[in-house]
């Protein structure tokens, strides 16, 4: 029996570039292109003809592990064929439900795997790897393949909608900025002319009903990194915040302490905003971001860093005991030399009004605090498939922990501003806020 690979798949013309582009040798890909224009219909056939030109693991990687099962393990095209049977049956060792995996009888490996989940790519080798819906996905994926690819002369695709100037409109102006590495190709919807005019014309109508505008529209079809994201927290601040010159260069001042602003984690990732007073103005000058580690080791890299501190802030469960040591993580930190103060439990909407009103104050460092201000261009309200909406809480994804500590640090300030607007000792214009 004769089988072609790609197998079952004929790529529309404006796809063609893409794959020629991976074929002439480039390593770097970014493909922007409109929702439904099958980005990875064409990715995962690009993955199976490479498996046969060359053994080795192939990961495609989807923001979550429940993605990437729903979209390509268990996906379909329009006309009902799956994803997953690119890959014949006749050429396969075995298929791994569990694992989302399947081995080819060369000895390639695809498998599937969501971003949220980091730590299952340690001690992973792969040679090519795409990341679907790049926008919505954790950096730090990214950081980790990113020296592995370059070690073994692999490639790594990145195909997305844009969200904002977040950490995709970062790798669209890298990729444009080294066109002897990187191939891009922005696929708007008068590109590829995918989409009929009178289907276009009955979403650009939706949005507009549903939002008032028709933002979401510019973003999902046209390609646009300029809307504002619909559903994003805070992406309207930290805009304005960017048009105000206040993402930029913020140093370290010595003469003033250093207030830590913490969201703890357990086997999610543990954040930290570095924040000085400034006058009115407050200086976010760092941010630091790790996962699988006790609160021992990210103290010890508070100790590393060039900072005199002042208080540090937590949640209020960084006062509850753990099963294991029946200590907490108060007073585990307290046994190292940090003391907490627990920020006040506002709940989750009063917080998140407080991060936004803080937001005309704050100067951002461009450079150190670059993850955190990714974070909080993309923490977003959830979205609703079944009913094409937006629900009235935050996705629970890898932007959620710098977005929450950055909440604590707002809460935690209004309450230090409160308790002074309460006291009847007067203060200085310039005196410290922390009350020190």
């Amino acid at each position: 029996m004769n089988i072609i690979i790609p197998f079952n798949f004929t790529p529309r013309i404006y796809q063609i570039p893409v794959l020629k582009a991976l074929d002439s040798g480039f390593k770097r890909l970014a493909w922007i292109a409109h929702r439904r224009s099958g980005k990875d219909k064409t990715m995962i056939n690009y993955i199976a003809k490479k498996m046969f030109e060359r053994k080795g693991t192939y990961y495609y990687i989807f923001p979550t592990y429940k993605q990437a099962k729903k979209v390509i393990w268990n996906g379909m095209d329009k006309d009902g064929f799956k994803f997953t049977d690119h890959f014949p049956m006749e050429l396969r060792k075995r298929t791994d439900n569990g694992e989302m995996l399947i081995e080819m009888k060369n000895g390639s490996i695809f498998q599937l795997i969501g971003s949220d989940n980091i730590d299952s790519l340690m001690g992973a080798n792969p040679i090519g790897v795409v990341f679907s819906e790049w926008s919505l996905q954790s950096p730090a994926a990214w950081d980790y393949l990113s020296p592995i690819l370059a070690e073994n002369g692999g490639w790594a695709a990145f195909i997305y909608t844009p969200r904002g100037k977040n950490h995709g409109f970062t790798t669209y102006k890298t990729a444009l900025a080294y066109p002897d590495v990187w191939y891009v190709l922005v696929s708007t919807v008068e590109d590829t002319k995918a989409i009929s005019y009178e289907v276009l014309a009955q979403e650009r109508e939706e949005c507009i009903r549903k939002y008032g505008n028709d933002a979401f529209y510019q973003q999902e079809y046209m390609c646009s990194f300029e809307v504002p994201i619909q559903g994003a927290y805070y992406a309207a601040q930290l805009l304005q915040a960017e048009q105000d010159g206040r993402v930029t260069g913020v140093p370290y001042d010595m003469n003033a302490k250093v207030e830590t602003y913490w969201d703890l984690g357990m086997d999610d990732s543990m954040t930290i905003w570095f924040v000085q007073r400034a006058g009115k103005e407050i200086h976010l000058i760092d941010y630091l971001e790790g996962s699988g580690e006790g609160i021992n080791y990210y103290i010890q890299q508070l100790f590393k860093k060039p900072y005199v501190f002042g208080a540090h802030y937590a949640p209020h469960d960084i006062k509850v005991r753990e099963l294991g040591t029946g200590k907490s993580r108060h007073e585990v930190a307290e046994s190292l030399g940090i003391h907490f103060e627990v920020v006040p439990d506002v709940g989750l909407d009063n917080g998140i009004q407080s991060a936004r009103n803080i937001f005309n104050r704050c100067w951002f460092d461009k450079t150190k605090c670059e993850k955190g201000l990714d974070a909080l261009m993309s923490y977003h309200k959830e979205w609703d498939e079944k009913n094409q909406v937006y629900k009235s809480h935050p996705e629970h994804d890898w932007s959620s922990h710098a977005a929450d500590s950055f909440r604590y640090f707002a809460v935690a300030f209004q309450d230090i501003i409160n308790k002074q607007g309460s006291s009847t000792v007067s203060s200085k214009p310039n005196d410290d806020p922390y009350g020190r």
